[in-house]
Order: C-alpha cells, then structure tokens, then sequence
C-alpha cells in the first residue's frame, strides 16, 4: 500500500502501519491517504484512492460527497484531541472572566520604565475582572470535548447547564451528576454567564449563534467558540459588544473581522496543537486505516457506515461501497450464490444515500466475483480483501 502524507503526521503514529507499506509518498497512485488540515476540495482524487484518514475530528477540507460517490471511505479521529482543547477552553474561561492579556500587553508596553515596579500597583486596576467560582456556564454540545468541558467545570466550583439533545448513551454515562441537562436552548441563554459550543459545523448550526441568541442572553455574557469559526454570526457580535451584551468572545478561529473586534480574544487555532493530540491524532488515524486496508472494517468514517466483521477467518472476503437503494443486497448475494460459492458470513450496514457491505465466502476472491459486484448499477466500488 502507498500511503501519501498530505501534512506533517506523527511518526508514532506512521510507526504503526504494517511492514511494506510506503509511507510520504505522492498523492497521485496513493491507495490511502492522511491529512490535517489541507484543503483537497480541488484536488483531483486518483482513481486508486481507497480511504482518506483525518487525523483530528473536523472534515470541512475533505470533499465527502465527492470522496462517497467514488467510493472512498474518510475517516476521522473522534476524540483524541479532546483533552488538549479542553485544556485551552478552561484556559479560555479564565481570558474571558479577566482580562490577562490586557495585563501582560501593559507589561510589555511599559517594560522599560525604571519604575514599572511602582506603576503595577497604579496600573492593574483597569485589568481587575471576575472569579469563575459559583458562575453559570452553558455548554452547548456534549461530545468528546463539551462533556469534558463541562465535568472541569463542575470541578472548578461552576454551576453547569448541558445541552445536547443527541447526546450519546456513552457521553451520558461520562457526564457529571451535577451538570443540569437542558433541553430547551434558551435557558442556557437566559441563565449562564458563560457559553461555550461544541457542536460541528453543519447547514442547521451555522451562524447558530446569532443576534437573535443574543438577545435571549443575560448581559456582560462571555462567549467561547473552540469548535468552528462560522458558528457564531460575526456581525452580530460585533453589536452585542458594542451594546454591552457580550462582555467578551474568545475564540480559537480569528478572521479579518474578530482579530479586529474590540471585546474579543482571538487564539491561533491552537485547540489541538499539543504533542500530546498531534500523537493521539496520528495513532488513531493510522490504526483506523490500517483496520479498513487490512481487513475492510470502517471505523470512524465521516461519509460512510460504520461496518466491522474483525479479522476474516474464511478463504475469500470482498468488500462493497454502493449506494443505499432497495435490492441491492439479494443482487449481490445472488452473484455469488450463481457461481455456486457459499457465503459464510456478511454484514450490511447503510448511512443516508450510501451502504457498504462486507462478504465472507468459503473461496478467495476472483476477478470473475469482483467483474460480477461491479457490474451493477449501483455499486460504487469492489475491493477484494482476501
């Protein structure tokens, strides 16, 4: 297998993929390929491409509906860079209830003074802020990041609101018994003093966070967006700073407007840039790859369903991407059974317009059974496993 690297990614992570594979080489006639965040929208996907792996959870770069409709399966890392963006939204927390970076900016302007020392003492009143302890703080999304988000919180002496109204079996397991699930998003506006979002980035979330969201919230709330720059209206901000609604927004995603906004502190997108992430990032990334070029299994992946059948025991396994219509299953399985093989297991699994199956039979895989499963309208793409 030839795996392309289309940005930096940990060698803790490279180490792990099997002897023989060829690592860093060119995009075109790459079977897989890894990526962080470098834009492949333009880019011309080579007919050999077999998966693209994301190492970290967010996909706007990826084409999926492109990569889908040629069969390509995207991945991405759920998860691993949790922690290191928690870390710097409790950082966040604290940039937003004082004004720390105003203080150290009148250090710095005013370090050459002999008498800096007397000057301190004049001069730190105007960078006076709030303890976060006994405040209220929504958090809007209880994924990997907002369910840790919140338990830190609790821990921190802060009464938490969550809201997530398709939040996991696993997360609610996770979440705090003294978080308060909200189920109505305007009582985190009206209640918290602090707000923070953890949703994707998505038609129905974008911009989510807008002026009519601000009007519901208490004034002098601080906003905290460490998840996608597009879900807070800027424009909008921009008057509810002006108004003394919004005491202060911190975000992960400066743009031309909020680097220039006063009332707002902007972070060079450095969520997930620790080493810790960068290596957790690349060890999932890579294993997920290995899993689905090995043994066909998909986990994880963005435009395709979830689908694992282990290692393959029997003689022959074949793997299917096709689109999710009625009968294309009996097609399938009757391709086979015509050339009087068995199949010894399978599995089926679809997500929105697409499906992939997997096949076990009792031989190994012909050319003659892949030309069968790709002769049908629907299927997208044969691979043969085994």
């Amino acid at each position: 297998m030839k795996i392309s690297c289309l940005n930096p990614i940990a060698n803790v992570g490279l180490d792990l993929l099997p002897a023989g594979y060829e690592k860093n080489v060119a995009f075109e006639g790459s079977d897989a390929a890894l990526v962080r965040s470098a834009a492949m929208h333009d880019l011309e996907m080579p007919e050999s491409l077999l998966a693209i792996a994301r190492a970290g959870a967010g996909v706007n770069n990826i084409p999926l509906d492109k990569c889908a409709e040629k069969g390509i399966v995207v991945f991405n890392t759920p998860g691993a860079n949790a922690n290191g963006v928690k870390e710097l939204v409790v950082a966040g927390l604290l940039l937003g209830a004082r004004d720390i970076v105003g203080g150290v900016n009148w250090v710095q302007a005013n370090k050459e003074d002999p008498t800096i020392a007397k000057l301190v003492e004049k001069g730190k009143k105007q960078f006076a802020g709030t303890e976060i302890l006994g405040k209220k703080l929504g958090v809007i999304g209880l994924g990997a990041i907002g369910i840790r988000v919140a338990n830190v919180a609790v821990s921190l002496g802060m009464e938490v609101y969550g809201y997530d109204p398709y939040i996991s079996v696993d997360a609610a397991w996770n979440l705090s018994k003294e978080i308060r699930h909200i189920s109505n998003l305007d009582d985190i506006y009206a209640n918290c003093d602090y707000i923070t979002v953890h949703v994707p980035l998505m038609d129905a979330t974008k911009k989510m966070v807008n002026a009519e969201a601000f009007a519901k919230m208490k004034d002098g709330v601080v906003i905290l967006n460490f998840a996608r720059d597009t879900l807070v209206d800027d424009d909008a901000l921009e008057a509810a700073i002006a108004s003394g609604k919004v005491k202060r927004y911190v975000t992960d995603f400066p743009n031309e407007k909020t680097a220039n906004m006063a009332g707002v502190t902007a972070i060079p997108h450095l969520g997930a840039s620790t080493e810790e992430s960068e290596d957790n990032c690349a060890v999932m990334a890579c294993k997920e790859l290995t899993d689905f070029l090995e043994n066909g299994n998909i986990r994880n992946s963005v435009n395709y369903p979830n689908c694992d059948m282990g290692v393959c025991t029997y003689p022959g396994r074949v793997t299917i991407c096709h689109k999710n219509i009625p009968n294309v299953l009996s097609h399938l399985t009757s391709a086979i059974a015509e050339l009087g093989i068995n199949i010894n297991d399978m599995t089926n699994k679809s997500r929105g317009d697409w499906a992939y199956t997997m096949i076990d039979i009792s031989t190994p895989v012909t050319d003659e059974i892949v030309a069968r499963l790709e002769s049908f309208p629907a299927t997208v793409r044969v691979r043969k496993i085994k």
